[in-house]
């Protein structure tokens, strides 16, 4: 039998009414007594770390996740963490991160409806889970809706629809149907070298989605309250604005100071290119670094990452110019 470790943090799959609404209240071995038949095939050992809502897991609870993960991947073929929908596009990037060459599947997963509730879609997601677990292949993934995600690629799209997540700008890695788990061994992304747990993160990112008549000024509050890296969601392809309000002068001032800028697109799909227009050439001359097809997330979760190895802007930008587990196209 394959070895499975299932760890738990809550979310809506654990979650039962309260006069509050949903919150998480199942313990690891009552959310196993609604899937008793399915893990027959496996040998299981459950772990429960928290019960919190995903809206309550920060970079603190990342860590713990990560750290418990080294501690204990040796004795299983694959781990399965059971984690609410809201912020599971995060940890799953930034676990992709931190567990760097990780030599076993670590699979995410979760639910729309709590597991105890007779139309959940939980127990589905966790046989999908459970399967990729066993597929002896490595790296961080989310497991929903019958697709298998790249940890860096999984973005939540819908609010109530078990289809709540999409592989956005990259196919999925796995999909489920009649023939079983069908992997796509062209997505799945190639550990080079040792597992090292890399877990310091840097918290003092900032993310803000750009709209027309954006004061610029707010930069300076952001540079008054020490923040380290700003991720900006740009318009289109990678549009600023420079006139009237000229937010590419201050980014370039932001810049001189030291602080990393990232810059991807509000657009869900395709690459932001900032060679095709001038104000991205702008942007480019200001010292902004590209995020090309990278998902909020996953650029987000990457400066928090790149900025927990170093705090030297020219370091961080050689980070985003490179490809570690799938998370951006650089052709």
């Amino acid at each position: 039998m394959n070895k499975i470790l299932l760890i738990t943090t809550g979310g809506t799959i654990a979650s039962e009414p309260t006069s509050e609404g949903l919150a998480p209240s199942l313990s690891s071995q009552q959310l196993a007594a609604f899937i008793g038949g399915l893990t027959a095939d496996y040998s299981v050992k459950i772990e429960d770390l928290f019960q919190l809502d995903s809206s309550n897991i920060h970079p603190e609870e990342w860590q713990c996740i990560a750290r418990t993960i080294a501690r204990e991947y040796r004795s299983y073929d694959g781990i399965v963490l059971t984690h609410g929908t809201d912020t599971m596009a995060y940890t799953a990037s930034v676990l992709s991160f931190m567990l760097r060459n990780i030599p076993i599947p670590v699979v995410i997963t979760g639910s729309q409806l709590p597991i105890s509730h007779p139309l959940t879609d939980g127990v589905e997601n966790l046989r999908c889970a459970f399967a990729m677990a066993c597929s002896k292949r490595a790296g961080v993934f989310v497991a929903f809706d019958r697709k298998v995600i790249l940890g860096t690629r999984a973005v939540k799209v819908r609010t109530t629809g078990f289809d709540a997540f999409e592989s956005v700008n990259c196919p999925p890695a796995a999909t489920i149907d009649a023939g079983g788990l069908k992997l796509d061994e062209n997505i799945l992304p190639r550990m080079n070298g040792a597992f090292s747990l890399e877990d310091r993160l840097c918290t003092d990112v900032f993310l803000i989605k750009l709209t027309p008549g954006l004061n610029p000024e707010i930069f300076d509050m952001l540079l008054n309250m020490n923040y380290k890296g700003i991720v900006i969601e740009a318009f289109g392809a990678g549009g600023l604005n420079f006139i009237r309000r000229d937010l590419i002068a201050k980014l370039q001032k932001i810049v001189e100071y030291g602080i990393s800028v990232v810059v991807c697109s509000q657009c869900l799909y395709e690459r932001s290119d900032f060679t095709i227009y001038q104000a991205g050439q702008k942007a480019l001359q200001s010292g902004v670094v590209q995020g090309f097809d990278m998902t909020t997330e996953a650029t987000v979760t990457k400066l928090m990452w790149a900025l927990g190895k170093t705090d030297g802007s020219e370091e961080v930008k050689q980070i985003f110019a490179a490809n570690y587990v799938g998370e951006i196209s650089l052709q």
